[in-house]
């Protein structure tokens, strides 16, 4: 046999449909096997047990018999089998057909064959010690138990054949939409995460199989279009700076008089920051994405807040820092330091004049609020904003707008340290930005 054939034979046999149809064979044939022992067992016992009752209570008629008539009355029995038997064992008196018997034994009923024909002895004691033998043909009670075990013979095997095939149709029909599945997902690639398995009509636990893989799929398909939306977003972002430093260059190469060495540098540094800015951002994405929560150690929450405030105001900005109190989280205190940035940051971009930021700890959590006076967020779009490279305000210069990536940051680092950011109205109708932590034990 080649070996193709082989594993595909021995794969079959490892198969779930082969190892349950084996496994229901066994069990059927071992409940009929032993059934059938059984049955023929207390067949045979109560047939004997039948037989026996019945030669007792011919020997007992026959008892009455020969106290009333004597012995004359075993000699002229037909058809029977019997015996008068002295307390010695020797014969006193027997019927024709027991001539060729010899003398029985008073022993206890026992099975003899006379003609080729199955008798049980039976016993019966007389008063003057005499013993009555009688003997009652077995030969109906044999072609039964011959007749049963022929059908259990046949009807076993066959049971056991229906059962395993049943069990090989009933399994390869149940398992069928697996194979289905099997075959849809054996084609499904990374440019084909759109298609989907079929789930069947049944309702059981394959279709709920089935159910589960397609929302797999739905996921797998949302992240990988997520995925090639931000690859492609990032080489959008990357190479803005990139063609911006080439452009001064060839213009300060090709036409010298135009541009000063000075100018060129300070291009190439702000579009540089820039670009370094945009790659730090998405390795502090990927590092998140990963699971890296950073180290974790107690951080007082305020001080960052209030440092951050401390910040804008060096810049001319109207920070009110009033609500911000004692809190504590357990983070990392870079990426809380990250955090707290981006969202001033963001709030200094969009504010009119007033910014506020606060700490509190309420409980077992730490809460940081930012909140500014500018335009506010639409109810709409306030899940899409902490989407990466999401800029609301698309006609907005970009380095007026940022690379649309600080957002994304905020929410990520909130999650890997195990807590959560939402964004609403503020009290003067601008965006306010809620940050919930765990609060530090």
């Amino acid at each position: 046999m080649p070996d193709t054939d082989w594993r595909q034979t021995v794969a079959r046999l490892r198969s779930v449909r082969a190892r349950a149809t084996l496994g229901a064979t066994l069990v059927v044939a071992a409940v009929m096997i032993v059934g059938a022992l059984g049955f023929s067992h207390l067949l045979s016992t109560s047939m004997r047990d039948a037989v026996d009752r019945a030669g007792e209570v011919r020997a007992e008629e026959l008892a009455a018999r020969i106290e009333a008539e004597g012995p004359s009355a075993v000699s002229t029995r037909e058809d029977e089998i019997v015996q008068l038997l002295s307390p010695d064992g020797d014969i006193i008196a027997a019927s024709e057909d027991a001539a060729g018997l010899g003398a029985a034994s008073a022993d206890e009923s026992r099975v003899v064959t006379i003609d080729d024909e199955p008798v049980l002895l039976v016993s019966e004691e007389l008063d003057d010690d005499r013993i009555l033998v009688v003997g009652v043909s077995m030969e109906d009670d044999v072609e039964t138990l011959g007749t049963a075990a022929a059908l259990l013979t046949v009807a076993v095997p066959a049971v056991i054949l229906l059962v395993a095939g049943t069990t090989w149709v009933v399994v390869g029909r149940a398992l069928r939409p697996v194979a289905r599945i099997r075959e849809k997902v054996d084609v499904i690639s990374a440019d084909r995460l759109s298609e989907r398995v079929p789930v069947p009509s049944s309702g059981d636990e394959i279709a709920a199989l089935a159910t589960t893989m397609n929302g797999m799929l739905d996921r797998l398909d949302d992240a990988a279009r997520a995925q090639r939306r931000f690859v492609s977003d990032a080489s959008h972002e990357l190479r803005s700076p990139l063609a911006t430093i080439r452009q001064y260059a060839e213009l300060a190469d090709a036409h010298p008089e135009t541009t000063s060495v000075t100018e060129l540098a300070q291009v190439v540094r702000e579009e540089g920051l820039r670009l370094q800015g945009l790659v730090d951002a998405l390795l502090l994405l990927a590092r998140l994405d990963e699971g890296d929560d950073g180290r974790r150690e107690s951080v007082d929450l305020d001080d960052v807040a209030l440092a951050e405030a401390a910040r804008l105001r060096g810049i001319g900005m109207d920070v009110d820092s009033s609500g911000i109190g004692p809190a504590r989280v357990s983070a990392d205190p870079r990426l809380i330091g990250q955090l707290a940035r981006n969202l001033v940051d963001n709030a200094a971009r969009h504010a009119r004049g007033r910014i506020a930021v606060s700490v509190t700890q309420r409980g077992n959590v730490a809460v940081l609020v930012v909140e500014d006076d500018g335009e506010g967020i639409a109810p709409e779009e306030r899940d899409r904003v902490f989407e990466r490279f999401v800029r609301l305000d698309d006609a907005r210069a970009r380095d007026a707008g940022g690379s649309g990536l600080g957002l994304s940051i905020v929410r990520g680092v909130a999650e890997a340290a195990h807590g959560s950011v939402t964004v609403d109205d503020s009290r003067w109708a601008g965006a306010r930005f809620t940050v919930t932590l765990p609060a530090a034990s």
